[in-house]
């Protein structure tokens, strides 16, 4: 990838992260600071041989402060500051796309751009999740707590539904599911990180066609 690709993806997603209330930006990139360097400790180190300690004192916070931003260990991991942008940009997709196509719209503009200016970082926080069962275990709490959170607050909008609906409930479970897959074909070694969006689409699109076999 060249320099100016990575700089015009780094622009793009700039752009989408300033049209973020303040706090919320804010927020982003002191949790992606601390991310930094507990990735950086996690490679030098190991991930268990790494506490909680030693990344506040990287990142020059206490570790209370840590805990604010991250409610667990595993979380300075599995979480990421990418669900805020890409609710902002579902929101923003037509409004005659389905449910189901705003989001694969969405994912084919943002992972992309999340690549293309974060390749090494999903790399590492990929490497970790298979590794380390604490972090597989975790993903999955994350997904519930965060991305599911978000997903059925967008397609609730989106349908007029509420979103404890339990159709927009559903549907949401479903897609966990899809980007789970993805997940795990990768673990399983079937595709290399570059390959993850479009094996993202092509599961989406499997999905909308009602999974047939």
């Amino acid at each position: 990838m060249s320099t100016s690709s990575r700089e015009r993806a780094a622009d793009r997603l700039e752009d989408r992260l300033a049209r973020l209330p303040l706090r919320e930006r804010k927020k982003l990139r002191t949790r992606r600071a601390i991310q930094d360097h507990a990735l950086r400790l996690f490679g030098e180190r190991g991930y268990d041989e790494t506490t909680v300690e030693q990344i506040a004192a990287a990142a020059e916070i206490s570790p209370s402060t840590f805990f604010r931003y991250f409610p667990t260990k595993e979380d300075v991991v599995v979480t990421d500051e990418y669900d805020p942008i890409m609710a902002e940009v579902m929101r923003d997709q037509p409004a005659g796309l389905s449910p189901l196509e705003a989001l694969r719209a969405t994912l084919r503009e943002m992972l992309p751009l999340m690549y293309e200016t974060d390749l090494d970082v999903v790399n590492t926080r990929l490497r970790l999740t298979s590794q380390v069962p604490a972090l597989r275990a975790r993903t999955f709490e994350s997904l519930r707590e965060g991305t599911f959170a978000m997903l059925t607050e967008v397609v609730g909008h989106r349908t007029g539904r509420r979103p404890d609906d339990p159709d927009v409930e559903t549907f949401t479970w479903a897609v966990l599911g899809v980007l789970q897959a993805a997940m795990y074909q990768w673990m399983d070694g079937r595709a290399t990180t570059e390959e993850l969006p479009g094996i993202v689409d092509r599961n989406l699109e499997f999905l909308g066609r009602g999974c047939p076999l």
